[in-house]
């Protein structure tokens, strides 16, 4: 079993390139190099990464307080909802690369990691994600952000898992992580040697097998499932070419297309964040 030790210092550089390798990536319907959207630029995610990067790898935090102070750090420096899907993702991965005993896979750790989680972390998530004021967030029946938590953040998360894929994660392990997005992107990476293609690789990925979350509530989940479909076919053309330049034009013009009507695939986006950090570290 391969093992590393990881410092605060090398978890906060390897959150921050993870953020980097994303938006390097042709991400239809999301920010990224090629294209600004949806009022953000790429520069409120570079500032995004920069302000929360060191505040998510500190030592000696919990998994609640990785991601509120995070949160927080970015509202002060750019005042949008940048990041907090990819933060409620990544906490936990760099709170168990921080913590894995050299017995423990990586995976294992998380595991650990989720179910070890607080009641005081539901209250720190609680109150970054009211900060964050995600689109579509409206109020729940059970375990709402908006009031005090009586359960722990696993808990609450397992209530959320069938209205939003980023609960779903910490009631399945960070399945679509470990299950289906490290093996996609190594294939990617083996196929094109190209960071920013295999990141783009593994986003359709995502938004082709998945209904992203974030399109469902705002817009519900026939909309969602035709992004789907859309994404299916791009992703069969994208992996039949040999230079993924010879369809990247197409992909523009979806991305447009997406933008154009307000469809962000953000769910998406922070899939691909969390396990370009996840590949870096395992």
């Amino acid at each position: 079993m391969s093992f590393k030790r990881y410092t605060s210092e090398q978890l906060a550089a390897a959150y921050k390139n993870a953020c980097m390798a994303e938006l390097q990536a042709l991400k239809p319907g999301n920010v990224h190099a090629f294209a600004d959207g949806h009022g953000m630029t790429i520069y409120d995610f570079i500032n995004s990464a920069d302000a929360s990067a060191n505040l998510i790898a500190q030592t000696d935090c919990s998994v609640g307080e990785r991601i509120f102070n995070a949160v927080e750090a970015t509202q002060s420096a750019v005042g949008l909802n940048t990041n907090l899907g990819l933060v409620l993702l990544c906490a936990p991965i760099i709170h168990a690369a921080l913590h894995r005993t050299d017995v423990q896979t990586f995976r294992q750790s998380l595991i650990h990691t989720l179910n070890q989680l607080t009641i005081d972390d539901a209250l720190l998530a609680g109150q970054a994600i009211v900060l964050a004021n995600p689109a579509g967030l409206g109020n729940a029946s059970e375990n709402d952000v908006h009031q005090k938590p009586s359960v722990t953040l696993l808990k609450m998360m397992q209530s959320a898992k069938s209205r939003d894929r980023i609960a779903w994660q910490y009631s399945h392990d960070f399945s679509d992580i470990f299950g289906y997005g490290l093996a996609r992107y190594a294939e990617a990476l083996e196929r094109w040697e190209n960071q920013a293609w295999a990141t783009t690789a593994l986003y359709l990925g995502f938004m082709a097998n998945l209904l992203d979350s974030h399109i469902v509530r705002k817009y519900g989940d026939d909309l969602a499932k035709l992004v789907m479909v859309q994404a299916q076919a791009l992703e069969i053309e994208y992996w039949a070419v040999d230079n993924p330049k010879l369809i990247q034009q197409k992909l523009l013009e979806w991305d447009a297309s997406l933008k154009l009507r307000k469809i962000n695939p953000g769910t998406s986006a922070d899939l691909t964040v969390a396990t370009l950090l996840a590949s870096f570290l395992q």
